[in-house]
């Protein structure tokens, strides 16, 4: 079965997916399809609601919002979800949808759009694209931010707890303009982290220079760092 195919590709990943809808049965097949499909599933029965959990965890890869919702309906969660500056993949499944509301809905932001009831395989593939869509903007995002010196803490993927005295170190050098020395070995990320030091204070969108020493002569190192005088030996 695709959707038992699909499934395997996620066993490993167990990417958090949000969804909401108002009809409790509705709400609870969603989530098993998605939870069949190997995603950790979170649910919401009204946008204040998924909203109030977005805020709370930055690391749920996808939305499935249902679109007709008393108080908040789907369409005011993707306008407060672009003020807020959450750009979350959002699915959008609704009972009813004519031309106008799915032309609205994509306008708004979302990703893809189904009328209720969809196939589990349907789903599954939907929610697949997104996150792809959304990795790739995300690279996109982080390789615009490196580029302009405005790569920040959000730009990188630091989920395990022992990142997180190397979060609060970063935050508290980039708040200093004193020099920094970031000390690792090779391939754990310290040109990332002197990125993230950059990006995060007064050095924003400054020049960053990387010099690999290590390929320059014992005798040149300190003319390539700080330079040489004219006429100086």
């Amino acid at each position: 079965m695709l959707a038992e195919e699909l499934a395997a590709d996620f066993k490993e990943d167990m990417t958090r997916i949000l969804v909401v809808d108002d009809d409790p049965v509705q709400l609870r097949l969603t989530a098993e399809v998605a939870s069949r499909a190997g995603f950790r599933t979170l649910t919401a029965t009204g946008g204040a609601e998924a909203l109030r959990l977005l805020k709370a965890d930055a690391a749920i890869g996808a939305v499935i919002l249902d679109l007709v919702m008393p108080e908040l309906d789907g369409m005011a969660v993707m306008e407060a979800m672009a003020r807020e500056g959450i750009a979350t993949p959002i699915i959008i499944q609704t009972a009813t949808a004519s031309l106008e509301t799915v032309v609205t809905a994509m306008r708004q932001g979302a990703a893809d759009f189904f009328v209720k009831p969809v196939a589990p395989e349907r789903l599954v593939v939907s929610l697949r694209n997104a996150l792809r869509l959304e990795t790739l903007e995300a690279a996109i995002r982080a390789e615009h931010a490196r580029k302009t010196g405005t790569f920040a803490l959000a730009d990188m993927v630091a989920a395990a707890p022992a990142m997180t005295r190397v979060v609060s170190l970063c935050q508290k050098a980039a708040k200093s303009n004193i020099p920094v020395l970031v000390e690792g070995e090779t391939g754990v990320g310290k040109e990332l982290i002197a990125r993230i030091i950059q990006g995060g204070g007064e050095r924003s969108g400054k020049p960053f220079v990387t010099v690999n020493c290590g390929a320059l002569p014992p005798n040149l190192v300190d003319v390539t760092l700080f330079g040489q005088r004219r006429g100086a030996s």
